[in-house]
């Protein structure tokens, strides 16, 4: 017997909806789609946050989950919010894998821009344009034809939900409106937390006890960690490779003696500070920045004997230490691609080096969350900013994997590589990056001046005992679960 046809109705010759790909979804997608099925039919929470670690498919697990249930005549439609072009590109290209019509709201035209005789599954809007035109959404949106009706926020983290002041927080004041007749609101994220101690859209919070305090905890519906995608092949390992070694400190070009400090066991916080800033810079052959590079890059060369088109990415602290970066890469013969948000062509290098007309990638701020890119393998991080969201964020861009790849490669998959000074904190935040820490909200008196998870020397119960000789070599850790730090030499 054949199977059933999916399809609601028939397809009219000017239906330009494409046609679907046949994706199998993975196991943490089913359970979403069993998820979202039992909200429907309880008919009592609307709001669903899934965390989901970099890479493992929330955009598809969300559309398959509106499919699914669409094709079981319970949702029409769905809205979905994004906050970066790149990332709203990606949402239309996912859709049209899966046959359905993503639209644009266009604050121009509004909903005259909706085909009338046609086919269409979701319309999709920025969180900048949600909160600009709120008010005329609100007068717009329940004329749209939605009937039961799904709105996704991605990266929900971004928007915030202040008690004290509901207005200031204008993208989660403006989702919470635009969003209060859907039957279902799901929030997607892969950092579940703020550095700013407020709740988010579509997050459930529970009463927990902190020490002698009860706080509240967002506690996502489903949960998916980093450690369990790798193990089921959907995302890459990562090994780390910590460059150390002693930083001088005084006025440069001055006479006289200098004291040093060892970079991976300095837990005076300025000094801390002090020798990470000037571990980045590019100096002569005893430079830190320029071994880390220069490893980074060799260890390119070799990952590209398996892989032929892999690529890496630097990220630099400003735009003149990218050009400094660019340009070492560029001597030593790589095609490089040099991006940040002053560059009007960024968008364009950034296509081209997904595309691999590029060796390397160099930037300041862009390539974060919604950058995809699964040729990326290695990573070189060269900058100041040491909050745990932003370097995992930045190193979990070299974990995808795409189609091709899975089908050469076995169970668990080739590791991608991330090159770093040993700085104290980088090293607690790779010992941790793929396991999921909870995100309390404390009463603000009692706030601490480090609000970020993971902050703090020793977060991850670093042996700092255990690096203190032989300083300048390279320090490993490799994941998933990680091991102790071994050292090699340079």
């Amino acid at each position: 017997m054949a199977p059933p046809s999916f399809d609601l109705v028939p397809r009219p010759a000017h239906d330009q909806t494409p046609r679907p790909a046949n994706l199998e979804p993975r196991d943490w997608q089913r359970q979403l789609i069993q998820l979202l099925r039992a909200r429907l039919l309880r008919g009592a929470e609307a709001d669903v946050l899934i965390h989901a670690g970099p890479g493992a498919g929330k955009t598809l697990g969300a559309l398959l989950g509106f499919q699914k249930l669409h094709r079981e005549q319970r949702l029409e439609r769905f809205l979905v919010f994004s906050h970066r072009s790149s990332i709203a590109r990606q949402w239309r290209q996912a859709a049209e894998r899966l046959g359905l019509r993503l639209l644009e709201w266009d604050p121009d035209q509004g909903l005259a821009a909706i085909p009338q005789n046609e086919t269409w599954h979701g319309l999709q809007l920025s969180y900048q344009a949600a909160g600009r035109h709120c008010q005329r959404l609100l007068e717009e949106l329940p004329h749209a034809g939605f009937g039961r009706w799904m709105a996704i926020a991605d990266e929900v983290h971004h928007l915030g939900l202040d008690p004290d002041e509901p207005e200031a927080a204008a993208w989660g004041h403006a989702f919470s409106r635009l969003t209060g007749t859907a039957q279902l609101r799901l929030g997607l994220t892969g950092t579940p937390f703020r550095a700013d101690n407020l709740a988010f859209c579509a997050a459930k919070r529970v009463k927990v006890r902190d020490g002698d305090q009860i706080v509240e905890r967002i506690a996502p519906d489903l949960s998916v960690e980093p450690r369990q995608l790798i193990n089921a092949g959907d995302v890459r390992p990562l090994e780390f490779r910590f460059q150390d070694g002693w930083v001088e400190h005084g006025r440069r070009h001055e006479p006289g003696d200098r004291e040093t400090s060892p970079l991976s066991a300095e837990e005076r916080e300025s000094w801390r500070s002090r020798n990470l800033r000037r571990a980045i810079q590019l100096g002569d052959d005893s430079s830190i920045a320029l071994r880390l590079l220069l490893n980074a890059r060799s260890r390119l060369e070799l990952v590209r004997q398996e892989h032929p088109g892999a690529g890496g990415l630097a990220i630099a602290r400003d735009i003149a230490h990218a050009r400094q970066l660019a340009a070492l890469l560029e001597e030593q013969g790589d095609r490089v691609h040099l991006v940040h948000s002053q560059d009007p062509e960024a968008a364009m290098r950034l296509a081209s080096f997904q595309a691999g007309e590029a060796d390397w990638l160099v930037s300041i701020d862009m390539c974060a969350e919604g950058f995809d890119a699964p040729r990326l393998r290695v990573v070189a991080y060269l900058t100041t900013v040491v909050t745990r969201s932003r370097f995992v964020q930045a190193i979990t861009r070299a974990v995808r994997m795409d189609g091709q790849r899975s089908a050469l490669e076995t169970i668990p998959r080739h590791p991608s590589y991330v090159y770093a000074p040993a700085d104290p904190l980088l090293i607690s935040y790779a010992r941790t990056w793929s396991l999921s820490e909870p995100y309390l909200l404390r009463p603000k008196l009692a706030l601490s001046p480090a609000p970020d998870p993971g902050a703090g020397p020793g977060a991850a119960g670093l042996p700092l005992e255990a690096i203190g000789e032989q300083l300048g070599g390279v320090l490993r850790i490799g994941g998933p679960q990680l091991p102790q730090i071994r050292r090699k030499s340079a």
